[in-house]
């Protein structure tokens, strides 16, 4: 194993583990990363991580923050975190649509913003949870 991958959010560590490549949801788009990677320091946007150890896809939601890799050490630090293994995919489609509507309804900017962000997690939190009956990593 290659990368010693650490996910840190103000609460709690959500990943400290060894993995051969992890694809990280960076505000420009997704980035892979393996072992002999350059020096990085990157945003994250809210998305989900995907971690590979050995021929097996791991997802976890983020909810933004930063990355940054060095010498084969990746550390994260996130708002907030939530593996795909713990969501239940029926409640986090519920919350899509729930979300869905409430920026339908947003009127003010300060609504329309916090709207989207709700939507945003949401869309995450399925994509991830999708994950766990689809080994597909896209």
């Amino acid at each position: 194993m290659g990368l010693n991958i650490r996910v840190i959010a103000p609460d709690r560590i959500v990943w400290n583990a060894k993995a051969e490549e992890v694809i990280l949801p960076t505000s420009t788009g997704q980035l892979g990363i393996l072992s002999g990677h350059a020096p990085l320091l990157t945003a994250l946007d809210i998305g989900v991580m995907r971690v590979r150890i050995t021929n097996t896809w791991t997802s976890i939601v983020l909810f933004g923050g930063f990355a940054e890799v060095e010498n084969d050490e990746i550390l994260i630090l996130v708002n907030g975190a939530e593996e795909a293994s713990v969501i239940n995919l029926d409640k986090a489609n519920k919350e899509l649509i729930e979300s869905s509507s409430l920026l339908n309804e947003a009127k003010t900017n300060k609504e329309k913003f916090e709207a989207t962000q709700k939507l945003r997690k949401a869309k995450a939190r399925v994509q991830a949870a999708n994950t766990l009956t689809n080994q597909s990593i896209y």
